[in-house]
């Protein structure tokens, strides 16, 4: 078994984050993650297993990680991660790949997701600012998954497609 507990990994290990547009209940989720463990399993790169990880996070992210030290991850391998989130997708009825929606934090601290015109309505209405915590999925590493991902707007690439001011 490849799969390792996800805090474990090292700071410079690969990660992608997926995410759904909705929370997911325990029920929904449930199938999601042991189709993932599954692939885990036997994911390869090579011919070699990937020492991989997942989590879970707020209901809705799927977040999958690499440590590329122990095993080098390959666009073959990478391409297999997709291909399995894809069936997944259509397994579940779920959506992990749209990349065209924006993921915040509502002032009640609820995790939201909106289309970005939705997003840019938003800014211009004054609905979100800078300090509005949103998830930068475009990560690349557990280490910036740790200290990149759920930050203030102004801390994050938000911030320029966004702009505050252009909603003032």
């Amino acid at each position: 078994m490849s799969a390792v507990d996800f805090s474990h990994l090292p700071d410079d290990a690969r990660v992608w984050v997926f995410a759904a547009s909705r929370p997911l209940t325990a029920g929904e989720a449930a199938p999601v993650l042991e189709r993932v463990d599954r692939f885990l399993d036997n994911w390869l790169a090579h011919g070699h297993p990937v020492v991989g990880a997942r989590d879970w996070r707020y209901d809705r992210f799927l977040l999958v990680a690499a440590d590329e030290r122990a095993t080098g991850v390959s666009g073959c391998s990478i391409d297999t991660l997709f291909r399995a989130l894809r069936e997944v997708e259509r397994e579940t009825g779920m959506d992990f790949l749209d990349r065209a929606r924006v993921w915040f934090r509502g002032e009640d601290g609820e995790v939201r997701s909106v289309t970005r015109a939705e997003f840019r309505a938003l800014v211009r209405e004054g609905e979100v600012g800078e300090d509005t915590v949103v998830f930068n999925n475009t990560v690349a590493t557990t280490g910036e998954l740790r200290t990149d991902w759920e930050v203030p707007m102004r801390d994050s690439w938000h911030a320029q497609a966004f702009p505050v001011e252009a909603g003032k």
